[in-house]
């Protein structure tokens, strides 16, 4: 019934994506995030859906008339030479047959990154798609919250299995990155029921993250959560909801979830702590031995993971690709920072204030609990960059086209940019 389901689900919204390519990115993103067809047992569960969609959407991008231009901020183009250096790493990768292989995955999802990038620049859309992966991956916050509350806590929660986030320390990273997009639906709801739906929705992804017992999502929800406060309005408020809510979940897993977190403090007795430290200096050896271009796209074969994503950057791409990756993040939280100062006080911009700190905090959660879990090409962490860099190219258009009139300049006379490229304007503040 659930292969059934998941079928006529995407068959049904196919032709739609030939006329509006942007339908294409919200399927594609549902079948990438929450992974229905993992949860089916007959055909469905190994079919190719999420190709089939992005064949659809690429096909729906040539037939379409909508201007489809790509934005070439400082964060586009950092990605597009990360890209490039990926492939002159996988070139002369260790073990080249695998690295083709990985290879051709990370591209696959680069390239649905930028037709991102191409056609969901408008407010609708990018609230639609925060929507979509909210509620895509928040399905196993919300089931996962429940489950640990019945059993109270005494089993792991999971993801899909054969996806990205199929195990506990992915799931739980995962859950982190979106809690800061439910936070930005509910600050954009009208509706009080949307509004209670969600802060019980956060609430039961909290308790899920908890249940994963993973030490690493527990280091990032920690992070997450005080950035989230730092960076979110109606802070107070929000503020007592975490106060009041915290101690008792915390209370309320069982011994052994409190056992298994202490051992964060005495990591040199732990198996799993000590087995990090041995990927990672894997890592760095292998970036001395080769800092350029490092050991290519599964430089850890033999090895069961890299830890972290850092390491797995060096690892695998040396030192010239972590200080791409590097950049990468730390432009986007620029890019973040700077469309906040700007939009702070516009109403009529206030979503794109809330996106775009929700993005940071999405971001902060996983540069914090991914320095644990070897995910750095991670679709959603490259969705979220380009949300930032379409939610920042939205506010220098209408900055732009509104100078003078809302009481913010847009970009000071003296100081214009001087070039636009694809018909965006490109800014390098």
């Amino acid at each position: 019934m659930r292969d059934l389901f998941v079928t006529l689900v995407v068959l049904g919204v196919l032709p739609a994506v030939l006329f509006q390519p942007w339908i294409g990115v919200m399927l594609w993103s549902w079948i990438g995030y929450m992974s229905p067809h993992r949860l089916a047992y007959g055909f469905a569960a190994n079919f190719p859906f999420a190709m089939i969609i992005a064949l659809f959407t690429m096909m729906g991008l040539l037939m379409s008339k909508e201007d489809k231009k790509i934005p070439w901020t400082r964060e586009v183009i950092v990605l597009c030479v990360f890209i490039f250096w990926m492939l002159v790493t996988t070139i002369f990768a260790m073990h080249e047959s695998l690295a083709w292989a990985q290879f051709e995955k990370v591209v696959k999802i680069q390239i649905m990154t930028f037709i991102t990038l191409m056609i969901m620049g408008s407010k609708k859309r990018l609230i639609y798609l925060a929507w979509i992966i909210a509620l895509s991956i928040g399905f196993y916050g919300i089931k996962g919250g429940i489950f640990t509350i019945l059993t109270g806590g005494g089993f792991r929660v999971q993801g899909p299995y054969g996806t990205f986030i199929g195990g506990n320390n992915e799931i739980g990273l995962a859950l982190i990155m979106i809690i800061p997009l439910m936070r930005f639906i509910q600050l954009q709801a009208k509706q009080w029921f949307i509004r209670h739906g969600m802060t019980i929705a956060m609430l039961l992804t909290f308790v899920a993250v908890l249940g994963t017992q993973s030490r690493g999502a527990l280091v990032g929800v920690v992070a997450m959560t005080l950035f989230m406060i730092l960076k979110s309005r109606k802070k107070f408020l929000f503020l007592i909801l975490i106060v009041l809510s915290a101690p008792v979940l915390f209370s309320f897993m069982p011994q052994t979830w409190h056992d298994r977190m202490s051992t964060i403090q005495n990591y040199e007795q732990d198996k799993s702590a000590m087995g990090r430290f041995d990927a990672w200096r894997f890592a760095f050896n292998k970036a001395l031995e080769r800092p350029l271009n490092g050991g290519g796209f599964e430089a850890f074969a033999g090895l069961t993971d890299a830890h972290s994503i850092y390491f797995e950057v060096l690892g695998e791409h040396g030192f010239v690709g972590l200080a791409l990756f590097l950049s990468l993040g730390a432009l986007t939280w620029f890019s973040g920072g700077w469309v906040a100062k700007k939009t702070k006080k516009i109403e009529e911009l206030k979503w794109c204030y809330d996106l775009a700190t929700m993005l940071q905090v999405s971001i902060i959660g996983y540069a914090v609990s991914g320095a644990f879990l070897g995910l750095a090409y991670f679709d959603l962490f490259y969705h979220l960059i380009a949300m930032m860099v379409l939610t920042k190219v939205f506010v220098i258009k209408h900055l732009a086209e509104n100078d003078g009139k809302t009481g913010v300049t847009a970009i000071e006379k003296n100081n214009k940019p001087r070039s636009r490229l694809y018909g965006v304007v490109r800014l390098d503040r």
